[in-house]
């Protein structure tokens, strides 16, 4: 769940301070959202060179009305409409008789056991192992320690109420090498087995993800990894063994995880794992490779598994919404536009439509021609290829955290191969919006609703599951009142509630996530957990943080019923959580006698016995 941000440029009303944001190049904060458009060159700026020769303010303020009031203006496509943005107030409501409440993690960065029980290593075991591709060189070896506490955690849930519960299987630890024909680890298939058979025991549903991006290593070293086509049968092997296993009892399946992420940070930026900087052309062919993979499996899944067990087979793709700088200026709508169909478009346009955005197919093949190439570097899909792809979703599961601002920006082909310089855009964020932590998270409910609505009109309203949702703290001093996770669920949840009222058909809602985790290159220095982890303590202790009661009063409420009685929850929830700091500020002095016990007093006794025996020696001599 981590992006890398390129060119990110922040709007506020300050002086131009260089900052440096994530892994990316040095980048200004620059004037007020109104103003950042004198900061671009006349030719990226259409509306710029058109405007008469005013002084500065009074440009300002003219296009400060036009960014920050809905005027006339030429909408991008015919379906979704750019300039209908109502930012209305708090709607008090409640949600459908039946919608899925959940919580969310995935394998390697909540199991741990990385090498136990028979499990093979997986890409992200030895990509943490290098020096310098993790923050503090952590590694998921031991993480939550889910693999032995997955029934602790399920109390956790069940305290809740939790509807539903979204995790991953890891590929080699039930495949160690990742080949179904080489060797099945049994110990693997009953640790999912138990968990999935004690979570229907508690009326909770899983949702299970195929692949949250922990390949099997041998399987990059061999082949390459989502660089060879052959993954995707190998992809399809694992999916049906997980199919036969457990299908019976797990009605909803999840093929990739944010294959954005996957193709670009994986293979194009080299942010994660398996860490390759395959500039221009890595990142499309992982994406091709992976879409092709999803459709194989949903195919399977259709000819060999549905009818027998009803199941329903979806994607799970991550997406920022993109807002247009200037809703007057159509070079910047239809950057926004551009810039949300090179991220989820690039995977939904061709499972819901059969093919890449036309929009991406231009742009990349233009800038290939520009570079003297004789083929666009992104790939073609066959005419067979196409309709075997269309359509093989039966859900959409949604994962989203944050806007940004866009606005045109031309990236001559020059500058070299790049995703990110094919866009020809910049984003741009406002630092008045909340960023309790995470450089690239800030709370922006607005956008939810609209990047709903977007899914809604684009790929004709399909069935979504909310299948990653939440915020972040990074900070050195540990607060279980987390009022700033209580106030971004509550505004999220809601716009989430106004798109239902638009006709978006959402069926649930997954928070991300259940616990703290391995935060991927983050390591541990970045928290999601509505559970607070001890990750210092042996046990992995967990704690509530405030959200977890103000989550679950939304819901046993199902929704918003009143203001007053939502203006309590937080008020109730603070007052709950000042039993678990105490709990927490006692845990290092209970480790500390844990220590005393397990190694200090096993030390000063061996010690004893030694000089015993070294005194008895003596003793034996002198007599002899």
């Amino acid at each position: 769940m981590s992006w890398m941000l390129h060119s990110v440029l922040c709007v506020t009303l300050a002086v131009n301070l260089p900052v440096t944001v994530g892994g990316s190049d040095p980048v200004q904060k620059l004037g007020d959202v109104s103003c950042i458009l004198e900061q671009f060159p006349a030719e990226t700026n259409a509306a710029a060179s058109s405007l008469p020769k005013t002084t500065m303010l009074q440009r300002c303020i003219l296009r400060l009305h036009h960014v920050l009031t809905l005027v006339l203006c030429v909408s991008a496509t015919d379906d979704f409409d750019w300039t209908k943005n109502e930012k209305s107030s708090f709607y008090y409501g409640t949600f459908p008789t039946g919608f899925s409440w959940g919580a969310g993690s995935s394998a390697y960065q909540t199991e741990g056991a990385w090498n136990i029980d028979g499990k093979g290593m997986s890409i992200w075991d030895a990509f943490a192992r290098k020096k310098g591709k993790i923050f503090s060189n952590d590694t998921g070896d031991s993480s939550c320690e889910g693999y032995y506490k997955y029934k602790d955690d399920i109390s956790l849930m069940k305290d809740m109420k939790l509807n539903h519960y979204r995790f991953s299987i890891s590929w080699p630890r039930i495949l160690p090498s990742g080949l179904k024909n080489e060797h099945i680890n049994e110990k693997g298939i009953k640790y999912y087995d138990d968990l999935i058979n004690m979570l229907l025991e508690n009326k909770i549903t899983p949702i299970v993800t195929l692949y949250h991006w922990d390949l099997p290593q041998l399987l990059q070293e061999k082949y390459g990894g989502w660089q060879n086509g052959s993954m995707v049968n190998h992809f399809n092997d694992f999916a049906n063994l997980c199919f036969e296993r457990f299908g019976n009892r797990v009605k909803y399946w999840i093929t990739f995880n944010n294959p954005w992420s996957i193709a670009v940070e994986g293979y194009e930026t080299g942010e994660h794992a398996p860490g390759l900087k395959l500039k221009g052309t890595g990142a499309y062919k992982a994406a091709h490779h992976i879409i092709k993979a999803h459709a194989k499996v949903w195919h399977t899944y259709d000819m060999q598994w549905r009818s027998k067990q009803k199941g329903l087979v979806g994607i799970s793709l991550t997406a920022d919404w993109g807002e247009p700088v200037d809703i007057t200026n159509q070079r910047d709508i239809e950057a926004a536009e551009r810039y949300i169909q090179f991220y989820m478009g690039w995977f939904a346009t061709p499972i819901f439509n059969g093919d890449y955005p036309q929009v991406m197919k231009d742009y990349v093949g233009r800038k290939s021609g520009q570079q003297g190439l004789g083929a666009s570097r992104l790939p073609v899909f066959s005419p067979q290829e196409k309709s075997y792809i269309k359509g093989t979703c039966d859900f959409l599961g949604l994962g989203h955290f944050t806007t940004r601002y866009v606005t045109m920006k031309n990236y001559p082909s020059g500058l070299g191969d790049s995703y990110f310089s094919d866009r020809d855009l910049a984003e741009l964020v406002d630092p008045q919006w909340p960023d309790p932590g995470s450089e690239w998270l800030y709370s922006v409910p607005w956008g939810f609703r609209r990047l709903l609505n977007f899914v809604k009109t684009q790929y004709g309203n399909p069935m979504i599951y909310v299948t990653e949702n939440g915020v972040s703290e990074k900070m050195q001093c540990t607060d279980l009142c987390d009022d700033w996770r209580m106030k971004y669920f509550k505004d999220y949840i809601n716009e989430m509630l106004k798109a239902l009222k638009d006709g978006v058909n959402v069926k649930g809602y997954t928070a991300w996530s259940l616990l703290d985790n391995f935060e991927w290159d983050e390591g541990y220095s970045e928290r999601f957990g509505l559970y607070y982890v001890d990750f210092r303590n042996k046990n992995k202790p967990r704690y509530p943080k405030a959200s977890v009661q103000f989550y679950k009063r939304i819901i046993s409420s199902n929704g918003f019923p009143n203001q007053r009685e939502v203006e309590s929850w937080k008020r109730k929830a603070v007052e709950t959580c000042s039993s678990s700091n105490q709990l927490l500020a006692a845990d290092p002095l209970i480790g500390h006698m844990e220590m005393v016990t397990e190694i200090v007093v096993p030390t000063v006794c061996t010690l004893c016995i030694l000089l015993s025996a070294i005194f008895l020696m003596f003793l034996l001599r002198g007599r002899l």
